[in-house]
């Protein structure tokens, strides 16, 4: 099998890409545009396993995704590239339309001209997973059921506006081209290597540094929680074993408010850190005026995914929170280089390419920081 991972630097990419490469034969080719929130050192252990291959470029370029497709003869691609910073695509929308939007379409129009070449049988087992959010389907009232597949799509803001155009476009090229497809919507990540400008590493980190940590209103937001190692199982499922054409719902059936979330986060980290000067971290906590379109709450119903392919979560919410909070403060130095690359970002700095990633004559690579991913 050889996999195309777009996005494959980012925080979920990665934790596929390493489960890839830890569990199976496959070939991998990431591209990934290098951007702020980008990690090429979440891939470290891959460097030298000669079934690695990092591609610096923009999913929206169509003559570097034409070259890619030629090359490598993907068998199956894994669409994670996004911009996917709620708050980033109220300020800044246009960027979102352009990778969310046009990127899809721009890989979908590549991906359709590389499977229209192959042979019966190659044509018979290529995919296209394209992996989405649930925000798409909008925000549910406290006594409402879980989305499920079914859901309508009512999206809230231009970050789910961006996603829900992709996600018809991915099922248009299904229905008129005959493209098999796979969709999966998922609910809110956490882990190790997201980068802290999401709430739990943005938490972690305030804690530690002892200054306010902010939260929406009066932190009544209600997620539901999946920890990306998890959520790279699923995705490799619906994969492998989904069926064409159909969508996936990926969560882990914790839903909490994100005051309770926080309050957790700084219990953690009181038993923890048990001689830091900041303890009880929770009196840290500070409410903060509400972003526009904030949606009340989200929630999965991963039936369909249990039961056809078998997914569970291998661990709690509470399980998976102390794992994290363990390995941000195992990487506190990383975390503070992260902290002052959000702040250089602000600044308007460009953050340098990889090391050891292919040079930007593949194809129109750019390094500047200008994206995100969920």
């Amino acid at each position: 099998m050889r996999l195309l991972v777009t996005g494959g630097c980012g925080f979920i990419g990665s934790a596929v890409v390493r489960r890839v490469l830890r569990t199976t034969d496959w070939t991998v080719v990431v591209l990934d545009k290098l951007t702020y929130a980008a990690e090429p050192r979440a891939l470290e252990e891959t460097a030298a396993d000669p079934r690695y291959r990092l591609v610096v470029g923009d999913v929206a370029d169509a003559e570097l995704l034409a070259r890619l497709f030629a090359e490598y003869r993907p068998d199956a691609v894994l669409h994670l590239a996004a911009e996917s910073h709620v708050d980033r695509s109220i300020d800044g929308p246009e960027a979102f339309l352009s990778t969310n939007v046009v990127g899809t379409f721009r890989l979908l129009e590549a991906a359709l001209a590389h499977w229209r070449t192959l042979s019966e049988p190659d044509r018979s087992r290529f995919r296209f997973h394209h992996v989405s959010t649930d925000e798409v389907f909008g925000a549910l009232d406290p006594e409402d059921a879980p989305f499920r597949e079914t859901s309508p799509y009512d999206p809230r803001s231009p970050y789910a506006a961006s996603k829900a155009a992709a996600d018809h476009f991915v099922r248009a090229w299904f229905h008129t081209y005959g493209l098999p497809v796979l969709i999966s919507n998922a609910s809110n990540n956490y882990g190790p290597w997201q980068f802290p400008e999401k709430l739990i590493p943005l938490a972690i980190a305030k804690a530690l540094e002892g200054q306010p940590i902010p939260l929406y209103g009066r932190g009544e937001q209600v997620r539901d929680w999946l920890f990306v190692d998890d959520h790279a199982a699923a995705l490799l499922a619906i994969l492998g074993r989904g069926r064409v054409g159909r969508t996936y719902l990926v969560g882990a059936r914790a839903e909490r408010t994100n005051l309770e979330l926080v309050r957790t986060l700084c219990a953690i980290l009181d038993e923890l850190v048990p001689n830091s000067p900041h303890r009880p971290h929770a009196r840290l906590i500070r409410f903060v005026a509400d972003r526009p379109g904030h949606d009340r709450r989200y929630a999965i119903d991963p039936t369909r995914l249990e039961a056809e392919l078998g997914w569970r979560p291998s661990r709690s919410l509470e399980e998976g929170l102390r794992a994290t909070v363990a390995w941000y403060l195992a990487h506190r130095d990383w975390l503070a280089e992260m902290r002052a690359r959000y702040d250089g970002r602000r600044l308007g700095l460009v953050r340098p390419a990889a090391a050891g990633a292919e040079p930007a004559a593949a194809g129109t690579g750019r390094t500047e920081p200008e994206g995100t991913e969920r």
